[in-house]
Order: C-alpha cells, then structure tokens, then sequence
C-alpha cells in the first residue's frame, strides 16, 4: 500500500473526527483502525471512499483480519453486513 493510499485514507478520518475520537493524531493511524472505524461508525459515501482508494480486495483482507479475531471490535451489524458485502464482491478474502 502506497503512502498516498494510507494518507488519503487517513484524511476520511480527518475530515471526520467523530469516527475516531481518541485521537487528533491522524498521520500514525494504522490502516487497520481506519478501516474498523469507518465499517462500523462510518457513512455509506465514506465506505465507499475507503474502497475506491484502498481497493475491494484490500479492504476485504484487512476486513478479514478483524473478523478473524476472537473478540473482533466491529459491531455485530457491521461484521454481517460486511461479511455478505465481502463475500459477494471480493470472494477471495471470504470466509462467510
């Protein structure tokens, strides 16, 4: 992932703060809470964002990651609609 990639989708978050509240420290963010934040608290438009610059199949692995997890911190909503979404247009990252 190139670091255009990690700012643009860092700046979602940045134009939107109350998608992570904790901190006002956007440029170390990791990929991985940019994605869990805007799954769960995000709006669709911001989904959408977050897909065109990463890609669906990036998207869908660091999705994967989450869900991979014991205690995943996506919303129960968010990990089933995503898990669906993911698994019908980037079957390759699809554990559904």
């Amino acid at each position: 992932m190139s670091e255009d990639q990690m700012t643009a989708a860092r700046d979602i978050v940045r134009m939107d703060p109350s998608l992570i509240w904790c901190t006002k420290t956007y440029d170390d963010l990791d990929i991985r809470l940019v994605v869990e934040a805007v799954l769960n608290y995000g709006s669709w438009e911001q989904t959408q964002k977050l897909i065109s610059i990463l890609g669906i199949d990036k998207t869908a692995e660091l999705f994967a990651w989450h869900k991979s997890h014991p205690r995943p911190n996506l919303h129960p909503l968010a990990l089933n609609y995503y898990s669906y979404y993911f698994a019908r247009y980037a079957p390759k990252y699809s554990y559904h």
